[in-house]
């Protein structure tokens, strides 16, 4: 299987050897990825001028784009986070249990806090604090409520979930090679 683990400058990805990164995935520069986490198909992680950090059993979903803002804001990713197809993370913070929906934006020294969601198609303004256990959403995104416990085991039941489709994947791709 080949996956493009692009080194820039004199910054190598550090992978945990358990990661799945689909085959169109393209991971740059100074980013660190936790153990059992995943990068789908189409994503590009790119720490070219600041560091990424991504935490354990995360993942990121086809067609992300994760960045950092240039000698300002690195781009930090949680644990047991799933960020949805076609999201563009920049420059941000997205903390544990955290669910970023489909299409949306974080933009510039954003923060999500723990056990929140972002609802699909949302935009996060630069400098925008979420605080922990919120749904958030729109264009710009604003707060609309607690979550609740029925959400958290959600959001704990996407990330596990990811972690056993991408085992799934792993297998598939090594068996067919």
């Amino acid at each position: 299987m080949h996956v493009p683990i692009i080194s820039f400058g004199n910054k190598q990805p550090k992978i945990s050897q358990d990661c799945f990164i689909a085959p169109t995935a393209t991971v740059i520069g100074d980013v660190k990825l936790g153990p059992r986490s995943s990068v789908w198909f189409g994503t590009v992680i790119r720490g070219d001028v600041l560091d990424v950090k991504i935490g354990q059993e995360t993942n990121i979903q086809d067609n992300g784009v994760v960045h950092v803002t240039s000698g300002k804001y690195s781009t930090d990713i949680g644990n047991n986070v799933t960020i949805g197809h076609s999201v563009t993370l920049h420059g941000c913070t997205i903390n544990d249990h955290v669910l970023v929906g489909i299409g949306s934006i974080v933009l510039d020294e954003s923060q999500i806090g723990e056990w929140s969601i972002l609802g699909a198609g949302s935009v996060v303004k630069p400098g925008t604090k979420i605080p922990s256990g919120k749904l958030w959403g729109g264009l710009p995104a604003k707060e609309i409520r607690d979550i609740d416990e029925k959400e958290k085991i959600w959001i704990e039941k996407l990330s596990n979930n990811y972690v056993e489709l991408s085992r799934k994947y792993s297998n598939s791709i090594n068996n067919s090679n």
